[in-house]
């Protein structure tokens, strides 16, 4: 059966997926959109491992937004693969099932390439004890996994590089996707046909329309996107889903999504 679930933002993210019936908890250890290294819920790797354990509820573990390992800018580069570092390892060290990571930019007049040899010496660097999911993104030019033939470009890339180390696998974000001007329709198919692999759907409806480049969440039923189009894509990925939706209506989406793949 499909393992659904959801982002959850509160200090006890095993407490609130055990309360709307998710076997699957995504959430981060520590500020999204800080440079401080990961922290471990309660200090105790296997205490927290054990306890998702227990519950039969998967983790995953959303690296902080600011990581950018294609930077060309070495104050932004060089620690962004640091902290990348530091989080895969923490994750691990809680049985987490892969860290997802946003592909990252260059920025205006940088040749794209740069970002993908930046990228290409960031996983001969780091290694990889559990997969490192590859997420695609909403806009910016310059970004590394917004648009197909973009993926394409760093898929090529990290998957030579990453011969003989860790996974690197791929996370499809649907609200990424529709921003990016990526038709849902057979956005998974043409994923798979870059990458050979969806390990992750971000299940996220958009408050924005088709190509806007925004990154702006909405729960499953109230978005620009028919929900219809979203269960297709879940159910052609074939993954383990996460839902990013908006709180209010979190647990709700999560429950409307399962009854729906279920049915």
């Amino acid at each position: 059966m499909m393992r659904i679930g959801g982002h959850f933002h509160s200090d006890q993210p095993l407490d609130e997926a055990v309360a709307c019936a998710a076997k699957v908890a995504q959430f981060f250890l520590g500020d999204p959109q800080g440079w401080k290294g990961p922290v471990i819920p309660g200090g105790d790797p296997g205490a927290v491992r054990d306890a998702y354990a227990a519950a039969d509820v998967d983790v995953y573990i959303h690296a902080p937004y600011v990581i950018n390992v294609a930077s060309t800018n070495n104050r932004i580069r060089i620690p962004s693969r640091k902290l990348l570092d530091q989080h895969l390892k923490a994750a691990a060290s809680i049985g987490a099932k892969g860290l997802i990571v946003h592909g990252g930019h260059v920025t205006a007049g940088v040749d794209p390439a740069a970002g993908v040899a930046n990228w290409v010496k960031a996983i001969e660097q780091i290694e990889r004890p559990l997969p490192l999911l590859i997420e695609n993104t909403a806009g910016g030019e310059g970004a590394m996994a917004r648009k197909l033939e973009a993926i394409a470009r760093l898929w090529e890339g990290v998957s030579d590089a990453a011969q003989g180390g860790g996974e690197v696998g791929f996370c499809l974000d649907t609200c990424h996707a529709n921003s990016a001007g990526i038709d849902l329709a057979d956005a998974v198919d043409r994923v798979k046909a870059i990458t050979g692999r969806i390990d992750l759907v971000h299940c996220n409806n958009s408050r924005d329309e088709f190509g806007s480049g925004a990154d702006r969440h909405a729960n499953l039923d109230a978005g620009t996107i028919d929900p219809a189009a979203l269960l297709d894509v879940v159910r052609a990925a074939g993954a383990p889903v996460v839902c990013e939706t908006p709180e209010a209506g979190l647990a709700a989406d999560i429950g409307w999504l399962r009854d729906h793949i279920t049915n």
